[in-house]
């Protein structure tokens, strides 16, 4: 067996042992999976892309931010919601 050290942001490495945690995996072997598939696949197992979004985009999430957490714009049920989307 070989180590290799990696240094990540701490963040990272939580959310990332939580995940795998869940899925029952150590770290380890998190990336030993990671590293056997990147071989068989000769280059990364995933597309890499800058998914950012759009401006109309940010704007709604903005604005869904906002509905949510004002209890005069927010909906106590799909009727009313449906109602004031008119449909």
């Amino acid at each position: 067996m070989a180590s290799i050290n990696v240094r990540i942001e701490a963040d990272t490495k939580r959310d990332a042992e939580t995940l795998f945690n869940e899925l029952g995996f150590t770290m380890s072997a998190a990336i030993n999976v990671f590293l056997k598939q990147a071989i068989r696949e000769k280059g990364i197992p995933f597309e890499i892309t800058l998914n950012t979004p759009n401006e109309t985009t940010i704007r709604a999430i903005e604005q869904g931010q906002k509905i949510s957490k004002d209890k005069k714009k927010g909906f106590t049920d799909i009727k009313s919601l449906r109602k004031a989307l008119d449909v």
